[in-house]
């Protein structure tokens, strides 16, 4: 009981580790099938295969994809022959430096792309200067800026492979081959280079793959050469369609089929090895199968996709999903309509259910006008002084309560009598220094 719950436990886990992993993976597979502009995998509603076609016509992902292909072979040259020079001198460096130099090479791993990218546009714009290169030289141009700058940290990922190879490769066979009279060069090519070249193509895969998918650092250098993800990037800023599911198809498609391959081509070496007389192997059923096929599942599976691909490339050719779409768009109007009419119907209920109310009318020119407004009327109409008939109504004079003793009254702008009154009293406080007469002046 124990060792079936236990059982039960590690195949629930796998079953979510995959889930996990390839799930995104399947759901956006399955949107490069469904017909609505927007990538969804539900609801669905009809099966095209237009977005492979939109695919194939838009010339910016093409262009990208042929810039990341020769980024990517660029790259993996660079990055596999820096990769193995720095493995080899790994293990033949003298061992107390080995620490510093494997901390060196391993550093560009550890730094983030966005640096790399900026050093290496930087460092090579300064280059271009001092040999006093034109603007469009070759050191500024996209495609080597960025095989340049992907290479400073894919090469450290080479060489973790390639080192892993050579340590359990024997010195005594390039040795022996030196004492039989070969040259390094001689030695190199027909002794380690053969032994190392299972991690060479696999370093070679993995610089690639690097390369196709890099962002981080390519957004400085690329120049004007984007690759498929500044491409991709900039489709997602502006909306993006079902034609990337597509891409994303076909990119998950080949790499499975890859990934068939190279395992059915180990399978099958491993057959060959076991049995060298053995033509054609006999499987239950009485089915005979080809030698290749023969105990190799990864090869059967690698079949049965390629008949799939083949079939679904025949149907898309001709398959039309005018009519269905035609009938998904009639539906949503029908639908459409009645979700308005519902609207409608739930809007005239609303407005039956409310209360009726008989309020008296009010006439405006009886309703007095409060003013709740904080400044004391001054935006009332009658305060300009105008009346209904057009007429200027008289303004009057307020009473006065400003505090500055009738300084700014309006009437003090009136000529005064040429004799003051004799019982006029002096009260403003200042004595009779502003009196007139003080000026020393006689009337005529």
């Amino acid at each position: 009981m124990r060792f079936s719950f236990l059982r039960l436990s590690i195949w629930f886990y796998m079953a979510l580790f995959f889930a996990y992993l390839l799930g995104p993976l399947v759901i956006m597979s399955v949107t490069a099938f469904n017909s609505p502009s927007f990538p969804r995998m539900t609801p669905w509603e009809c099966l095209t295969f237009e977005w492979f076609s939109a695919l194939f016509q838009d010339e910016r992902i093409l262009n990208g994809i042929k810039n990341s292909i020769i980024v990517g072979f660029g790259t993996v040259i660079l990055s596999v022959s820096m990769g193995l020079a720095g493995a080899l001198m790994l293990t033949q460096i003298w061992p107390k430096l080995r620490a510093t130099y494997y901390t060196i090479i391993i550093a560009p791993i550890l730094i983030p792309g966005v640096v790399l990218g900026i050093s290496t546009l930087v460092f090579w714009d300064r280059i271009n200067r001092l040999l006093g290169l034109g603007a469009d030289s070759f050191l500024s141009n996209g495609l080597f800026l960025t095989i340049i700058g992907q290479s400073t940290f894919i090469a450290s990922y080479c060489m973790l492979v390639l080192v892993a190879r050579l340590q359990r490769y024997d010195i005594g066979l390039t040795e022996a081959a030196l004492d039989l009279g070969a040259t390094h060069a001689q030695a190199f090519r027909k002794i380690l280079l053969p032994f190392m070249r299972p991690a060479i193509a696999s370093a070679a895969v993995l610089a690639f793959l690097a390369s196709f998918e890099n962002y981080n650092t390519t957004t400085f250098t690329f120049g004007a050469y984007p690759t498929l993800t500044i491409e991709l990037a900039q489709k997602v800023r502006y909306g993006i369609t079902p034609a990337i599911s597509a891409l994303a198809f076909i990119i998950v498609v080949l790499t499975v089929l890859a990934a068939l391959a190279n395992e059915a081509n180990i399978r099958r070496k491993e057959l060959a090895a076991a049995a060298n007389a053995t033509t054609v192997a006999t499987v239950s059923g009485g089915i005979r199968l080809p030698r290749f096929l023969s105990g190799n599942p990864a090869a059967i599976i690698l079949v049965l996709c390629a008949v799939a691909v083949i079939t679904v490339a025949g149907t898309a050719a001709t398959y039309s999903p005018a009519q269905c779409i035609s009938d998904i768009r009639e539906q949503k109007r029908i639908e459409t309509e009645k979700r308005i009419q519902e609207l409608r119907r739930e809007r005239e209920e609303r407005e039956q259910s409310k209360p009726e109310t008989t309020e008296p009318a009010i006439d405006p020119s009886t309703t007095p006008q409060s003013n709740n407004s904080g400044f004391g009327g001054v935006f009332a109409p009658d305060a300009l002084g105008i009346g209904d008939d057009g007429a200027t109504a008289p303004i009057e004079q307020p009473e006065e309560s400003s505090g500055f003793g009738g300084v700014f009254d309006p009437g003090n702008l009136t000529t005064a009598p040429e004799t003051p009154p004799a019982d006029t009293e002096n009260t403003s406080g200042f004595g009779s220094v502003f009196n007139p007469e003080t000026l020393g002046g006689t009337s005529d």
